[in-house]
């Protein structure tokens, strides 16, 4: 199998045992984030520390992250826009970040780094850059942010339906290219499914689209937090990722990569900075010269602290060290695995299927090797709903239900078109949306056991506490009355 990023060896410490019962060595520490103190309030009394386990949808803050943004704080000014101290040090700053951000990236001579809001506004930034005619080719799996943008830009969009395997995705690709007309053509890919965590073929992908004259941008929101992202080595022509997946607050994403594109587009948005020079023209109107280079797209002030919190949390994770930190994180998805394999109403949703993984160990650690630290699934007789507000509720767990803005995809893993669940009660029928639990380099093992032991629990057990439908939420029953476990699951509203 032919995987985008190829995993770090497990070490024989980490998967020398790899049964769910078995004992297993301590890991290395997880890296300091912030909110591992936060009490979460329980329905049932008492308090316990908050468990973060939705880290696909926000990673929390790095420790090192936020010092290095407070320390920064008294000297924020203006970027490109002053010749005082302050807006001379921030504007030096601000460069500095692009350029660690694409060091981090391994960008090729020639690319460049344009700071936006986020993996969305990277993705709408180049669907904007597009050349006319330009034909983009798009699996059924992408997340809407890499799903929509090109029929809102006017591009003629072919969606690819889900491969069920690496290698199909990349047969699937070939088919297609193969088979379009001349022109400018586009691939959008992402590096790692933000529903089933498993990691995608870009390279064969990228490969594939150059040998048709394709372009490639790869959805990396989902990757860059979890696996080394080298442009060149992957063969990509842009990257997209947002800051807020990556450990780093404050609304702030990146597109990198090739500049023609984009040098020959109108600007993203227009306003000062995106403008060179800017006269009254002789019919009466307003004539304007645009800048170049990543100016060109960043028109009004700049997130200068947003840009500074992902230049720190890639220095941070450059630092640790991917090798260690997958390591880990394997580890941890390993136990997560093999855990819910072991409650038999509990289906992982996964669009590779037995071709995840290959090789000696566990069923749990083949999977968890080919799939970042995200991991979703269904429960026979529970509505996603009501069991994520019991994990919360009960538990102090936070994970994510629901289709994950990715409804084809999730539609085709549970083989529905998606549409009402049904309020938070166990639902007559199958359940159309889905629970998502996601860790990274921040996740304590207690988490993991907790979520793991929880899911066990209520499964066996049922809700210990009666929930409703609230706004379209399963929230609990205020004043609701808690039973003991064992006793049969408490009925919804």
């Amino acid at each position: 199998m032919s995987l985008s990023v190829a995993p770090a060896p497990v070490s024989g410490s980490l998967s020398a045992h790899v049964s769910g019962s078995a004992a297993v060595p301590a890991l290395p520490e997880p890296l300091p984030v912030l909110g591992l103190d936060v009490p979460a309030p329980l329905v049932t009394g008492g308090e316990l520390p908050y468990a973060a386990l939705d880290y696909a949808a926000s990673a929390p803050v790095l420790r090192s992250v936020w010092d290095e943004v407070a320390a920064y704080a008294p000297y924020y000014g203006s970027v490109h826009r002053g010749a005082g101290y302050l807006s001379q040090h921030s504007t030096a700053l601000f460069e500095r970040s692009r350029a660690t951000v694409a060091r981090f990236l391994g960008c090729r001579e020639g690319d460049e780094v344009v700071f936006t809001r986020s993996t969305t506004d990277s993705l709408n930034l180049l669907a904007s850059a597009l050349p006319a005619g330009t034909r983009v080719f798009v699996f059924e799996t992408e997340h809407h942010a890499a799903l929509l943008p090109w029929q809102s830009a006017g591009a003629t969009t072919v969606f690819l339906d889900a491969p069920r395997s690496p290698r199909e995705a990349v047969e699937t690709l070939e088919s297609a290219l193969s088979a379009a007309p001349d022109g400018p053509k586009l691939v959008c890919v992402t590096g790692a499914s933000n529903v089933t965590g498993e990691i995608w073929p870009v390279r064969g992908l990228a490969a594939t689209a150059h040998r048709y004259g394709a372009r490639i941008v790869l959805d990396a929101a989902q990757l860059v937090p979890h696996r080394p992202v080298h442009i060149g080595e992957l063969g990509v022509d842009w990257v997209a990722f947002s800051g807020h997946k990556l450990y780093a607050p404050f609304g702030a994403g990146v597109l990198a990569g090739r500049t023609d594109w984009l040098h020959a587009a109108e600007p993203y948005l227009a306003g000062g900075g995106a403008s060179r020079k800017v006269a009254r023209g002789t019919d009466g109107g307003v004539e304007v010269e645009w800048q170049s280079g990543p100016a060109r797209h960043e028109a009004g002030s700049p997130n200068m602290i947003g840009a500074y919190a992902v230049a720190s949390a890639c220095r941070a994770l450059s630092e640790a060290g991917f090798a260690r930190l997958e390591a880990r994180e394997v580890e941890l998805t390993r136990r997560l695995l093999a855990g819910l394999d072991e409650v038999p109403q509990v289906e992982v949703l996964s669009l590779f299927g037995d071709d995840e993984g290959t090789g000696t160990g566990s069923r749990a650690e083949a999977r968890a090797a080919c799939r970042v630290g995200v991991v979703s699934f269904v429960v026979a007789g529970w509505n996603s709903s009501h069991l994520a507000a019991a994990l919360s509720a009960e538990y102090g767990i936070g994970v994510r239900d629901g289709l994950f803005c990715a409804h084809p995809l999730v539609g085709a893993l549970l083989g529905a078109g998606g549409g009402d669940t049904g309020g938070c009660g166990a639902p007559e029928g199958q359940s159309l949306n889905a629970v998502r639990v996601s860790l990274g380099a921040g996740t304590p093992e207690e988490h993991v056991d907790r979520f793991v032991r929880a899911v066990r629990e209520l499964v066996r057990d049922g809700a210990r506490w009666r929930y409703r439908t609230e706004d379209g939420r399963c929230v609990p029953e205020p004043g609701g009355t808690a039973h003991e476990p064992g006793t049969g699951r408490v009925p919804t509203a």
